[in-house]
């Protein structure tokens, strides 16, 4: 009898992705283009026609999209764009003025951008990409046939079935020890070889498979630059998966439209990736202390008042109170109404807790239940969207926990009117921001208002949900943060962005680092987690650890099904606690990170390839990160309380202890529960408020903090700008020259083997 596994518990996601048609047996179809001709050539851009295995006549394009980008497209029809585009667009390419096409006779063609080229092989048809002294960085693959001389890699080309075009697909060669990092929030390992990222934003039921809230379709390659894929499709990556050497990727779309980005290190190319969509949004000052939330659980005025008044009387360093789901009456989610009965003077309630010096966040979703009386009023104006017969479509968007519900069409300008309006009304009372839950559950077979079907939405949906709610949010309070759990292409102008619904136990806490680590390797610096863990209660001992690694993370916040307050973990509190001073502490340098996040793209939590991309063990390394160029930290992922660390090429200094020493190499380290695993790099000054508040607007002094000294120049960039402060070292001295608007006290100099033995600001 053939073996048969457990019956098992299976959620039927609402918005599954639709399958690609499997052709029938003896179907042609796979068509891979095999020679082109020169159509045109200008000084920036070749066009070719290309003729096909299948006698398909496709058009290609080649250009220069920016310095060292270059954009290429396959399609039948050269004006032919994602259909994503009916919604948004999601890239914008630009201009390079040394741009030059240019061919010897009898070579390939050259198109260059500068720090990269395209060398275009016409017959038989082949492209590489160069750096500009001519080293491949990728090239397509020249295809892989087995005995029979069948196909068994993807060609550029495309694929049809029932003699209907359905994808268009390219493959490129991969070299042995390459890495590939990216495609968003995903939760798996670092490098993702092997690995076949989907391009279809889930409701991922936790943060421990391959499922992903937030997916990018980007990938960095430790060979020294990037692939960019414009599309709002259910596009697939088998990274070296089904063949180990070839990288594989399939677009359901009208076009095939991708970018090359050049390095050659991570930051060079998320540089030039947000040139090609946008510059990561700069979250406010008080967005980057300790968020503390009501949990998913029944709440009221009076608790949120006695939160707010026990967080300050036990000095717990909070900025923001999140209301979560129950602010709203039970049923009604999300119609953007005070619950009258839990909630009677919110108005009263939010000026208090300003006076108190809080902000406040609220949670909401663009579904609708049907039992709201909200939902009969945006039903019959047409605001949701429809199924094929054309009427509004209740969707389970809970997976049978909760209500059906209208899912807001935002293709509708009228309908992003109306649920504006709503929002507006909240933030005039004194809401500072919204947590925008959910928005992954645009159905495959909805219909929109502007005529899109639900597969071609389904991605871009999340960038319309919060583009929405981040600009009346910065109509009324002129900031633009919302705290966002699903995301697509583009998504880092919307500031905050979190892990999702992470089990609790320490395996869930290290997928949560890996995910908070591809997505900063995909554009979007200001993300976060739920601390503590959001699914049940975490042990003691795991509420720490997670809440250091939170103190640590680029922005933190204790959320979960159960209560994350600090006071309902007595045996531990001290040491939770301990953890948010931490932060209060470090909070200069944390905010000066994340200011340079945003002008540069570079993210805050730096996988240690960011800064190490020569370093093969830096690719694998995925649970511990830089925060900032200068703080290595590796948050305990086990409750024994020791862990390996790799420690990259230079030396290293213990925070806790001074020891120094040396990288290239794993340490083991054990750290007690007050303790994370936490480095600094040899000879860094760290800025650290002299003495840290409640709130992070209290500390107007600065420390410098001397880990080694050395010459350096630390630059402290807070609200009323920017702050230099030049180190020297004279001898046994650190001389220190400031500049700006802030006032360094003092510098306290950590006990590390051959520190000077004294400082002077000059």
């Amino acid at each position: 009898m053939p073996y048969r596994p457990p019956l098992v518990a299976h959620e039927y996601f609402v918005a599954d992705p639709p399958e690609l048609p499997v052709r029938a047996r003896g179907e042609g179809g796979l068509s891979a283009v095999t020679a082109a001709e020169l159509v045109a050539a200008d000084g920036a851009e070749v066009m070719v026609k290309a003729v096909t295995t299948a006698e398909e006549t496709l058009v290609v394009q080649v250009g220069v999209a920016g310095e060292g980008v270059i954009r290429v497209r396959l399609s039948e029809d050269a004006t032919a764009r994602p259909r994503s585009e009916g919604a948004i667009s999601l890239v914008t390419p630009g201009t390079y003025r040394g741009a030059r096409v240019g061919a010897a006779p009898g070579e390939p063609i050259v198109v260059d951008a500068g720090s990269l080229r395209a060398e275009i092989s016409l017959a038989p048809w082949h492209l590489r990409f160069t750096d500009a002294t001519g080293r491949t960085l990728v090239e397509q693959d020249r295809g892989h046939t087995d005995i029979s001389g069948r196909l068994r890699t993807l060609p550029f080309g495309r694929s049809s079935s029932d003699g209907a075009p359905v994808a268009y697909h390219e493959s490129f060669a991969a070299a042995p020890d390459e890495a590939f990092a990216g495609f968003g929030e995903s939760f798996t390992r670092l490098d993702k070889r092997g690995q076949r990222p989907l391009m279809w934003n889930f409701d991922a039921f936790g943060a421990e498979s391959q499922r992903a809230y937030k997916n990018i379709p980007l990938y960095v390659s430790s060979r020294g630059y990037g692939v960019l894929v414009d599309s709002g499709a259910p596009t697939e990556f088998d990274v070296c998966q089904s063949t180990h050497s070839v990288v594989q990727i399939i677009v359901p779309d009208d076009v095939m439209d991708y970018y090359v980005i050049a390095g050659p290190t991570p930051s060079d190319v998320l540089d030039r990736y947000d040139l090609l969509t946008c510059r990561p949004s700069l979250p406010p000052k008080w967005a980057f202390g300790t968020w503390i939330s009501s949990g998913f659980c029944v709440d009221s005025q009076e608790r949120v008042l006695a939160r707010a008044r026990t967080i300050r009387e036990r000095g717990i360093p909070c900025d923001v109170l999140h209301l979560d789901t129950y602010w709203q009456a039970d049923g009604h989610w999300s119609d953007l109404q005070w619950d009258p009965v839990n909630f009677p003077d919110p108005e009263g309630m939010l000026a208090e807790l300003k006076g108190m010096g809080f902000q406040v966040c609220l949670w909401m979703n663009p579904y609708i239940s049907h039992l709201s009386p909200a939902f009969s009023e945006a039903a019959e104006a047409g605001y949701f969207l429809k199924n094929q017969e054309g009427e509004t479509y209740v969707a389970d968007c809970w997976h049978g926990s909760f209500p059906p519900c209208g899912i807001v069409d935002l293709t509708n300008p009228q309908a992003v009117e109306w649920f504006t309006g709503l929002l507006r009304d909240l933030l005039r009372q004194g809401v500072a921001a919204f947590k925008t839950d959910f928005a992954e559950g645009v159905p495959a077979d909805s219909v929109a208002f502007n005529g899109m079907t639900g597969t071609d939405l389904h991605n871009v949906y999340t960038l319309l949900f919060n583009d929405a709610v981040a600009a009346v949010t910065r109509e009324v309070h002129g900031h633009e943060l919302v705290w966002a759990r699903s995301s697509y292409l583009g998504g880092q102008r919307h500031s905050a962005q979190w892990g999702g619904d992470t089990y609790t136990s320490y395996a869930a806490m290290g997928s949560t680092i890996r995910g908070g680590l591809a997505h900063g390797l995909s554009g979007v610096p200001f993300w976060s987690h739920d601390a503590g863990g959001f699914t049940g209660r975490p042990t003691d001992d795991l509420y720490v650890r997670w809440t250091q690694f939170g103190a640590l993370s680029p922005l933190l916040r204790l959320h979960g099904t159960t209560t994350r307050e600090p006071w309902e973990f007595p045996a531990v509190e001290e040491q939770a606690v301990g953890a948010l001073k931490l932060r209060y502490r470090l909070m200069p340098y944390i905010y000066s990170a994340a200011v340079e996040a945003a002008r540069t793209g570079a993210p805050m939590m730096r996988a240690m390839c960011v800064d190490h991309p020569d370093d093969p063990v830096a690719w694998q390394a995925d649970l511990q990160y830089l925060l900032g160029r200068d703080l290595l930290v590796a948050p305990m992922t086990a409750p024994e309380g020791t862990r390996q660390v790799y420690l990259p090429r230079g030396q290293w200094v213990d925070y806790w202890t001074g020891e120094v020493l040396e990288g290239s190499r794993y340490v083991t380290v054990s750290k007690p529960l007050d303790q994370i695993p936490l480095f600094v790099r040899h000879g860094a000054i760290i800025p650290v408020a002299t003495t840290p508040g409640d709130t992070v607007d209290v500390p107007a002094e600065i420390t410098l903090v001397a880990f080694g000294g050395g010459d350096t120049t630390v630059e402290i960039h807070d609200e009323d700008g920017v702050t230099v402060a030049v180190v020297t070292r004279d001898g046994d001295v650190l001389r220190v020259a400031v500049t700006g608007p802030k006032r360094v006290t003092g510098v306290e100099i950590a006990p590390v083997t051959g520190a000077p033995a004294r400082a002077v600001i000059q």
